[in-house]
């Protein structure tokens, strides 16, 4: 990515997750990023391709804050676990809105097929993320979307009440499912 392009894409970011995307025209992005409209059209033809930018740069945001905090624990248990701490630590910043994924759905998904498809991508990545964590943890296949779920559910869930609690719910719900995955597994 050049430069201008980062400044362009930072910038949307910031602003379609304050604002929502709908509420943000591509002079505020212009102005955000210090760049002239000719700059922006020249990297970004259309609004659609900006968005679809913006969500690949949160993809790998979310992919990389969810892989370190993993990676931090040893025990392969804890590791499933840790998914949900990364999620209270993300859910106390100031400035969280929710799940940039699920924002950009809700207002655009079903008209867009490009932001549908940036979506979908990055659940599935997730689904499987957590299905490998699953599989090295030694617990039934079964799990992984449901400790997935749990994930998601949160994320929506501390949006909406604007308070982080959902992430310790989530976890100590997830702790739950564990222990019963792995005794259902023993059985």
């Amino acid at each position: 990515m050049t430069e201008t392009r980062d400044r362009i894409v930072d910038a949307a970011d910031a602003l379609y997750y304050g604002r929502g995307i709908g509420q943000v025209g591509m002079d505020a992005v212009r102005d955000t990023a210090g760049v002239s409209l000719r700059a922006l059209y020249k990297e970004f033809p259309a609004k659609d391709d900006l968005i679809v930018a913006v969500l690949d740069k949160r993809h790998g945001t979310w992919t990389d804050g969810v892989t370190d905090a993993v990676e931090r624990i040893d025990d392969p248990r804890e590791r499933l676990l840790a998914v949900y701490d990364y999620l209270a630590h993300w859910f106390d910043e100031a400035d969280f809105r929710g799940c940039g994924f699920i924002n950009a759905f809700g207002e655009l998904g079903a008209a867009n097929p490009g932001v549908a498809r940036a979506v979908r991508a990055h659940k599935a990545d997730f689904q499987r993320y957590v299905a490998k964590l699953v599989e090295a943890a030694g617990a039934p296949a079964f799990l992984a979307p449901q400790l997935a779920i749990l994930a998601e559910g949160a994320q929506t869930t501390a949006a909406i009440a604007g308070t982080p609690e959902a992430a310790g719910t989530a976890r100590a719900a997830a702790s739950t499912l564990i222990d019963a995955a792995f005794a259902h597994g023993a059985s």
